[in-house]
């Protein structure tokens, strides 16, 4: 059964394309996407005014392909020098020619054409919707490439976040196995301290209560004292946590929401551990896991 990969919200990429105009001119369009994390599915786009037009059409195609991050699109064109210079041909001059004196016919105040007009209206007489259909085609295609390529970042970005969790959940199931043991040690060092404070009450007053009366106590001090510092519960859920995440890594996918709610629940155990212990190793063990929750989380904060 093939997984679907662990997705990081960071990534990189870009491409670039030439449109071939004439023989002497050609003209360069490149794309870059550039994402970070996020909560939901932000798009922004920073194109060149030859390529505004394309904006719904890209819009539609990375929201087909991403799911949640912050992402950029920039898109320009560059023309080549040669393309910037053009030579006029004799049809055009002759056609120009007419409409200038038309002009002046109807308004005899208006001033010639001057060389660099002519060449600027030269270079601009293709870039009608020819032109434009022809970036729009080559930006689409870029894109397309470029979210592929940015999908492939992301999933090698992810692989190593999920490798990175993995590693923390063993350490993490280490200090549970650590802590596992360590109460009913303690449970059973405090029942003594109970009996032989007892012992030393009925030296001291001696006939005040019977023996049975003062030994029922002392163990029931002991019994509530388990109670309140058991944290087999805590370790349980922990547990359950841990193979949650495990789980939901293999599996791959649109994850990043529901394993941030599971690091909230492990933060959660952890913090109820150290409020229980009466320790100092059961403390250290609290604190190194929620020093390991806390790693986790920037990690999770990462993924889609």
């Amino acid at each position: 059964m093939k997984t679907t990969p662990v997705y990081s919200m960071t990534g990189y990429a870009s491409m670039q394309s030439v449109i071939q105009t004439d023989s002497n001119a050609s003209t360069r369009v490149g794309l870059e996407i550039r994402s970070v994390n996020s909560r939901f599915l932000d798009i922004g786009f920073k194109l060149g005014e030859e390529l505004r037009h394309t904006e719904p059409a890209l819009r539609e195609l990375l929201g087909a392909g991403l799911k949640r991050g912050k992402v950029e699109l920039r898109a320009f064109v560059a023309q080549s020098e040669a393309s910037s210079v053009k030579t006029p041909t004799a049809a055009w001059m002759t056609q120009l020619a007419q409409a200038q004196d038309a002009i002046r016919t109807a308004f005899p105040s208006a001033r010639e054409l001057a060389v660099g007009d002519v060449m600027r209206l030269a270079a601009n007489e293709s870039s009608g919707a020819d032109r434009s259909e022809a970036y729009a085609h080559t930006c689409t295609l870029l894109c397309t490439q470029a979210l592929s390529a940015l999908k492939e970042s992301r999933a090698r970005e992810g692989a190593r976040l999920a490798q990175t969790l993995l590693d923390r959940l063993v350490t993490l199931r280490t200090l549970a196995q650590q802590a596992a043991p360590l109460v009913p040690q303690l449970v059973e060092q405090q029942r003594k301290k109970f009996l032989e404070r007892w012992r030393d009450a009925m030296a001291i007053a001696e006939g005040v209560a019977t023996p049975e009366a003062a030994q029922d106590r002392a163990l029931t001090e002991a019994t509530a004292f388990a109670i309140r510092i058991d944290v087999s519960e805590e370790l349980n859920r922990l547990d359950v946590h841990l193979d949650e995440i495990e789980r939901l890594l293999s599996q791959g996918g649109e994850l990043g929401k529901r394993l941030d709610f599971l690091i909230q629940e492990l933060h959660r155990e952890a913090n109820t551990l150290g409020s229980k212990s009466t320790t100092i190793e059961l403390t250290r063990i609290s604190v190194d896991m929620k020093v390991l929750i806390e790693q986790m989380r920037e990690q999770v904060q990462n993924i889609e």
